[in-house]
């Protein structure tokens, strides 16, 4: 049973930084990985997504240019790097292991998920 659990969530000011961590036991993540977020009331969306051998990424349109996955497949861990923080960026964050090795942005492509860290970006 594949565990994910992720960290480095808070409260940063807009335009700070924050970098999110993924960290898997009880198996491998031997496929593609995926960053997802949900906001009080809103649906869970999509944010980003990194490949098995992390060769291709693909982002949401809201986070391209700020956000930036990656993984070390030694230490079963993938991080989300998010810089220009925005208020509107504040939500639920959770990592998810893929049921493919490419990339996809629909929840039903990954199969196991984390319990989400949350952050909290102010104005």
């Amino acid at each position: 049973q594949v565990q994910l659990v992720e960290s480095g969530g808070g409260l940063v000011e807009a335009g700070g930084s924050l970098r999110l961590s993924c960290l898997a036991s009880g198996g491998t993540l031997s496929s593609a990985m995926g960053w997802f977020r949900q906001a009080p009331g809103k649906k869970r969306e999509f944010v980003g997504a990194i490949s098995w051998t992390g060769n291709t990424r693909y982002y949401a349109d809201s986070v391209k240019g700020r956000f930036s996955i990656s993984r070390d497949n030694a230490k079963n861990v993938v991080y989300l790097e998010m810089n220009s923080l925005k208020p509107e960026d504040t939500a639920v964050y959770y990592c998810a292991r893929g049921i493919r090795t490419i990339t996809s942005r629909s929840t039903g492509e990954y199969d196991y998920w984390g319990q989400g860290t949350q952050v909290t970006v102010s104005s």
